[in-house]
């Protein structure tokens, strides 16, 4: 798939199309310009997936919740593929900081500072 410049594999995405949209390759090429292309889009995955979560607001529909979870996985295997354990438990632990953040207990950097500052460590 090519977007306006931006070359993505189909497998990354698929089936993942309808979160493709808006602001999301403007998210993707900021992660881009600290991380690899897998990183990168993990990042994107992952951002939104706390998005559609709506975590720390209104409870989100099941099909959001759903579609949420899909995103970190897909994240999870993007992650698996650069075979860094290090990279792989910095995203859980944002995404968990993330989540124990939302539940309450404790206040946690947005998701986008957690994983920009990860990802420019990791280089």
């Amino acid at each position: 798939m090519t977007t306006a410049g931006l070359r993505l594999e189909e497998a990354d995405l698929s089936p993942l199309e309808e979160v493709w949209q808006g602001d999301l390759k403007d998210t993707y090429r900021l992660y881009r310009r600290a991380a690899d292309h897998l990183a990168a889009l993990a990042a994107t995955l992952v951002e939104r997936a706390v998005d559609l979560q709506q975590l720390g607001g209104e409870p989100a529909r099941p099909p959001e919740l759903l579609l949420g979870d899909l995103c970190l996985a897909r994240a999870s295997r993007l992650l698996a593929e650069t075979r860094d354990q290090g990279l792989q438990v910095g995203f859980a632990r944002v995404v968990e900081r993330t989540a124990a953040s939302a539940a309450g207990g404790f206040k946690a950097p947005p998701v986008r500072q957690q994983l920009l500052e990860l990802l420019t460590r990791s280089r």
